[in-house]
């Protein structure tokens, strides 16, 4: 188990980022879900708890299909995905992803969002539990993005609303912006694999890193689509963004599972989420030995190696991240 707190600061106040998250969330999926590929919402409904009170309760399905190449998708099932179970009790959120394929993989986020620069040290108190955990402080505008993930229009140096006057954002920008807030993610990855389990949670955080840098500058970027928003209107919004999703995703996967060639369905978003898309294609070529991959040990937690001989011009994808998250 490895667990890191990442604190990410926004030009924002925590409660202008609950309607921003929401539409951020539902736009980034929508437009990741082409072709099927995406996000399928099994459930999103109100939920009461005894502790934290009324909330939100969110299951989602992230398809994994073109992103394996195709000799491996004989060595995997035919519907592939990956489960985000999310718990909305804005200003604090709880999210967990599983995967069908690797059920010893799970990554656990709990949120807290307040209006500060990112300087309170005792924020997790009750959650730690005298656990230690290195702290990781994510700048939208200055961190660097993967490059084929880089829009003009959503970088943050040299955007500015033209509804709140707020960017560019300068260096230094966190010491002097105001309004100022903070999200603070206590986010701990498992992959009870021996052998494997540093190299694989430290290469998951990584993913987990860029997802958050990713979606954080897009919810800001996208300020002046979704300011005028009251939750009412964003939940209608992300209610009509679920069901067109929806419609193209389950077309996609009712397509998939009447053909008689092997597949894997869907990938496109997360939240979040999506962290494992980029996790699972890069966990193949951790055994770093040409043909070789630890497909049988990730399935059964042993290190018996799988030969796949006839792949010699396969290239490790990208570490790149493809989607954000987000009910966090």
């Amino acid at each position: 188990m490895l667990m890191k707190e990442y604190r990410i600061c926004m030009p924002l106040t925590v409660e202008e980022y609950r309607i921003g998250q929401l539409y951020m969330i539902s736009k980034h999926s929508h437009e990741q879900s082409d072709r099927g590929e995406g996000v399928e919402v099994v459930q999103n409904e109100p939920f009461n708890d005894p502790t934290h009170g009324q909330g939100q309760f969110t299951e989602k399905r992230v398809y994994l299909n073109s992103k394996l190449p195709s000799w491996a998708r004989a060595v995997v099932p035919r519907i592939f995905y990956v489960t985000e179970k999310a718990w909305n009790y804005y200003p604090y959120t709880i999210t967990e992803y599983t995967c069908s394929f690797l059920p010893k993989f799970s990554i656990h986020i709990e949120t807290k969002y307040e209006d500060n620069k990112g300087c309170n040290d005792n924020i997790f108190d009750n959650e730690l539990k005298d656990q230690e955990r290195e702290v990781c402080f994510v700048d939208i505008a200055y961190d660097e993005i993967p490059e084929r993930y880089y829009k003009e229009s959503e970088d943050l140096r040299y955007f500015k609303s033209e509804k709140t006057s707020r960017g560019m954002l300068q260096e230094g920008w966190r010491d002097t912006q105001n309004p100022i807030m903070c999200s603070y993610k206590l986010v701990t990855v498992k992959f009870e694999v021996w052998g494997l389990q540093t190299r694989v949670e430290q290469f998951v955080h990584k993913v987990v890193r860029d997802v958050l840098l990713l979606g954080h500058r897009q919810a800001f970027a996208w300020v002046d689509e979704w300011i005028d928003m009251t939750l009412e209107d964003v939940r209608e919004y992300e209610r009509q963004m679920h069901e067109k999703t929806n419609i193209k995703v389950c077309h996609d996967q009712q397509e998939h599972s009447t053909s008689s060639s092997p597949s894997l369905d869907g990938l496109g978003n997360l939240d979040k989420v999506s962290v494992c898309v980029d996790f699972f294609l890069n966990i193949l070529y951790l055994s770093e030995m040409d043909g070789f991959l630890l497909f049988t040990s990730i399935r059964s937690g042993t290190l018996r190696s799988h030969s796949f001989v006839n792949c010699p011009n396969i290239q490790p994808p990208s570490m790149a991240v493809t989607s954000t998250q987000y009910s966090n």
